[in-house]
Parts: C-alpha cells; sequence; structure tokens
C-alpha cells in the first residue's frame, strides 16, 4: 500500500504546501565509499535488518533504495500538513521487552524506537450488522470469544492450542533455510514428522474440523487482510502466526513508521556502512556463474562478494538476474510455482481538528459484507459496481500515535485498505504517474467515494469534516515499491508456498542471496526475521552468534 499524489479534496484544502519525508542520504556516483563486504537492494525492513545485523557482525554495508525515501512498506509520506503511514498500522508482540520481535526492534533500531499500546480491543470485527472485539491477552480473548459463542468452548479452547502449535512448528521451517542443504534435509524430515496433518491445510479446514458455526469461523480469521488471502485459500500457518502475533495486543510505533528507517540507518552506518535513496539498480552483476556487484540505472556499476536482494522473488529472477542465469538455475521455472499477493485500494484522509475531539478510536476496524468471505470476493471481482465491498479496514494512526499532535497539531488521520485488483487500472500502466488522465481520476473518485460511504456509517460525525483525502492504486505500489502488479504482501501464503524449499536466503547463484517477506512471512516482523535470516546464512560462522541471540 502507497499513496498518489493525485487527489480530489472533499473541500477546500488546508492551503499547506506539500510535504515529503525524505529518509537516507540521496544518492550520487561520487558518493560511494566502497569497497563494499555487501549490497543490499531495496531497503525495506527486511533489508534493513539484514544490513542492520550484517554491520554488528563488522561488515561494509550499502543499501540501495530506488525510492525517494528510505522504508519501502514501513515508510511514511506528508502532504497538504498530514502524514500517513502506507503499510504499519500495528505491530503485535513488542509489548514485553523478552519477545523475540521486540528484540529484534530494539536491536535494529538502537534501542530508540518506542512503542504505544493501542486499545484492549484491538481489532473489531463486522460481520454484517454484527461486531466481534479481539481483545488482548489469550484469557481475555477467549473470554470474549464465549460471551458471543457460549456453545464452543472446546472449539476455541482447541484452536488456540493449534495456533500455539503452528507457531512452534514454524520454528522448525525457518531452521531449515537456515542451515546447509545436508542438514537442511534432515530438518525438513524432522519436521514433516512432527507436523500435525492439520498445520498446512488451510485456514477453513482446519476451522471448520473444529466447529460447524460459520459465524464463529469467520471472527476467529477476521485478520485475513493482514495476509491477503481468505480462509478458503491461506494456510493455517500463516493464520497461526497472525494470531498469535496480536493476542498480547497491538501497538503502534511512536512518531510513525517513518521511525523505523530514521532509527536503523544509524546501525547500518556502523562500519562506513549507507543507505542510499533514489537509487535504482539496473541489474544484478553475474561473473563466472556469480553474483560480483549491481550496476545502477546510471551505469554505474558497485561491486561486492554479496549480493542480497530485497526486491522479491520475482523482481529479482524476473528484472534484475540476467535472463540467462536465472533460467540456468531454474529460477525462471520456479517461478511459476509461486503466485503474487493480492493488490489493493489505500485511502488516505485528513481533518482539521484532533482524533479526541471526533472520537477516533485506537482500535482498527475491519468492515465485512458476509461471513462467506470467500464467495462476497467472488462476486466483488465479478461485478464490482453493484456488489458491496466485500472487506474495508479503517485504521487511526493519529488516535494511536501519542507524538502526532506534536507534529501535527489539530489534526487529525485515517487510513482505508480494500481489495483492489491491478487489473482494473491496467490499462494506465504505461501513462507517468500523476498524469494518467481524467479517466482514471474519475476511477479513483468513484471508488473514494464509496469508500467513505463505509466510515460515514460507523462514524456519522464525520461528514462533512473531511478537509483532504486521497486514493492509491495497485499503480501506486508499483511506481513506489517496485511490485509490478501491486502485490502488497510479496507472495500468496497459501499451503503450496511453505512447500517451496527454493524460498530461503541462499540462492543456488554464488554470492546471490535473498531477504525480507519472500523468505520466511509477510509482514512487517515476518520481513524483518527474513532479513535476521539472510544475515545468519551470510554471516556463517560470525552468523551463529546472530541465531544464537535471537533464534534460542
Amino acid at each position: 500500500m502507497t499513496a498518489t499524489a493525485d487527489h480530489a479534496p472533499e473541500k477546500k484544502t488546508s492551503g499547506l504546501s506539500p510535504s515529503t519525508i525524505r529518509i537516507g542520504r540521496r544518492y550520487r556516483a561520487n558518493r560511494l565509499d566502497g569497497p563494499y563486504d555487501a549490497i543490499v537492494i531495496g531497503s525495506g525492513i527486511g533489508g534493513m535488518t539484514a544490513a542492520a545485523c550484517l554491520a554488528e557482525l563488522g561488515r561494509k554495508v550499502v543499501v540501495l533504495e530506488q525510492h525517494y525515501t528510505a522504508g519501502g512498506f514501513t515508510h511514511s509520506y506528508a502532504r497538504n500538513g498530514y502524514e500517513w503511514d502506507v503499510g504499519v498500522h500495528y505491530i503485535g508482540d513488542v509489548g514485553a521487552k523478552h519477545t523475540m520481535a521486540r528484540r529484534l526492534f530494539d536491536f535494529v533500531s538502537g534501542g530508540e524506537l518506542e512503542w504505544a499500546p493501542m486499545d484492549e480491543h484491538y481489532d473489531r470485527i463486522f460481520v454484517g450488522k454484527d461486531s466481534f472485539d479481539l481483545v488482548a491477552k489469550p484469557k481475555a480473548f477467549r473470554a470474549e470469544l464465549l460471551k458471543h459463542f457460549p456453545d464452543e468452548a472446546d472449539a476455541i479452547d482447541e484452536y488456540m492450542k493449534r495456533i500455539a502449535d503452528a507457531a512452534g512448528m514454524m520454528r522448525l521451517l525457518t531452521m531449515e533455510k537456515l542451515v546447509p542443504a545436508p542438514a537442511s534435509v534432515l530438518v525438513r524430515g524432522y519436521r514433516k514428522f512432527k507436523a500435525p496433518a492439520w498445520l498446512n491445510r488451510t485456514t477453513r479446514e482446519v476451522l471448520e474440523s473444529l466447529t460447524r458455526n460459520q459465524k464463529l469461523i469467520a471472527v476467529l480469521t477476521g485478520q485475513w487482510g493482514d495476509n491477503g488471502l481468505p480462509p478458503g485459500e491461506s494456510s493455517f500457518i500463516i493464520h497461526a502466526l497472525i494470531a498469535r502475533h496480536y493476542l498480547y495486543g497491538g501497538y503502534y510505533p511512536v512518531g510513525g513508521a517513518s521511525r523505523m528507517a530514521e532509527t536503523a540507518i544509524p546501525q547500518i552506518q556502523k562500519n562506513g556502512g549507507e543507505l542510499f535513496t533514489y537509487a535504482a539498480v539496473e541489474e544484478v552483476l553475474i561473473e563466472n556463474d556469480k553474483a560480483v556487484g549491481v550496476r545502477m540505472a546510471d551505469g554505474t556499476d558497485i561491486r561486492a562478494p554479496i549480493v542480497i536482494s530485497n526486491a522479491g522473488v520475482f523482481n529479482t529472477f524476473g528484472k534484475l538476474v540476467p535472463e540467462a542465469t536465472a533460467k540456468k538455475h531454474g529460477y525462471i521455472g520456479k517461478l511459476d510455482t509461486v503466485k503474487r499477493s493480492m493488490a489493493s485500494l489505500g485511502m488516505y484522509i485528513g481533518i482539521q481538528d484532533t482524533a479526541e475531539n471526533l472520537g477516533l478510536p485506537k482500535t482498527n476496524y475491519w468492515l465485512y459484507s458476509s461471513e462467506d468471505y470467500e464467495g462476497s470476493l467472488e462476486r466483488f471481482f465479478a461485478d464490482p459496481d453493484n456488489e458491496e465491498i466485500p472487506l474495508v479496514y479503517i485504521s487511526f494512526p493519529s488516535a494511536k500515535d501519542p507524538a502526532f499532535l506534536d507534529k501535527y497539531p489539530g489534526r487529525a488521520t485515517i487510513e482505508i485498505v480494500a481489495p483492489g485488483p491491478h487489473e482494473w487500472f491496467e490499462k494506465w500502466a504505461d501513462k507517468p504517474w500523476g498524469k494518467r488522465g481524467a479517466d482514471y481520476d474519475a476511477l479513483k473518485e468513484k471508488w473514494s467515494q464509496r469508500l467513505l460511504e463505509r466510515l460515514y456509517e460507523h462514524f456519522p460525525q464525520l461528514r462533512g469534516k473531511i478537509d483532504y483525502y486521497e486514493l492509491s492504486t495497485p499503480l501506486s505500489t508499483d511506481f513506489f515499491c517496485w511490485y509490478e502488479k501491486g502485490e502488497i504482501y510479496g507472495l500468496d501464503h497459501d499451503p503450496s508456498r511453505f512447500e517451496q524449499k527454493w524460498l530461503k536466503p541462499k540462492t543456488t547463484i554464488n554470492g546471490l542471496y535473498l531477504t525480507g517477506q519472500d523468505v520466511i512471512s509477510c509482514g512487517v516482523v515476518g520481513a524483518m526475521i527474513g532479513g535476521l535470516a539472510t544475515a545468519v546464512v551470510v554471516g556463517g560462522k560470525d552468523g551463529a552468534k546472530l541465531a544464537k541471540r535471537f533464534f534460542t
């Protein structure tokens, strides 16, 4: 999810001049200070984590970001006196300092990143006219479910056990990706032996084996937008990881998502490293079947013995690695075994009043048209003009961030996300950003009004008060984050994805490594663990210290 500059204000905008949040040093060839020990392509949180971890091991790392600001899907942008985060709506598992997620954030940020808790009921799931709260902490979570489903105690208890078991099995799957090939075979065999039969079935299959209550299943899977696949298509593994991740509540970075890159860059700069923006990589340089560096869009070659791609597997093997090399190593064929994740519409709203005055919560709203998630999506995609939008997610960042008013006094922001396939917009894909024409703007305005009406259904006090809004489409995601079809979670997290042995840090091309959400799983923490995993593998014996520090 990311934003476009095109907008249609509900009423006259504030008149404040547009602004941007630029984090990272602007690339110039004469600013390079090699030789570097490693090159990281892309400054998403996975790439920054890999770079920060390698810097801790004494490596000199350069991170190359094609956008004007660092952070990938964790970046923020500002316009007309407002600021929005394009992909960080909440983070789980950071409330206690001993958790792996919190320890990793503290490490990458040098301890500078702070967290603000959301409301105890961090997610509110609306299924038609009915609403259900997901409440922080396991006992409270269970008790709240039992209020609505008093006859489902056994199913709820078994569900809680299974998401814990699945999260535990994920450790073995991660270990499989870290160890050398011979040991990986052994770990894989042990994992297959230990794994329960239901582990990698679809989420709906697993839950329907526990209960026939479709409303309960809808509530338990009400966060499916966090991975982009409805429960009938997603692996239970990804569902369990997300459900467990938020079981102790949701948190928001104090100061907004841009603080992630701000605090990570000083760690990357250790040993002379740097993060450059406006630094578009044209291709990975291959010599004697080995990655030896990258060629920039300006023709400059940057050489290093290690090249780490945080650009996703489709970009890495479809665009960056020379076609002959990608074919020789079988990666072109491997791309046919995975699918791109969902694309979306993202709406960014600014209001000249405070979240407190407006009654905006620290709770995310998930609005579903029906408990039949798969059917409602299918009907909507077939007839989007006449079907209700099946999923509308609403987030209130200015309410979640206690530092927001320090930067933007008297203001509030809202973000809305909904499914939006790339196919709806692909006829404008070859048009320049910001100049795609009146028909494109009209289509965006139509969707904007539909999303605003869904907002007003739950917050009627906002009607007539919106100062500024704009809508992003999958074309925006491609332009800013270089995901060609607007995919926001990298790869689909269906059962087949978790059986792809090639989705791991070390590729079969010597010197070339992968990182980010395609390595382990999607989401901010999933991508960070992918970054850590890559640093462990690249670091060799030194990397074992990182593995011991975070994985044990």
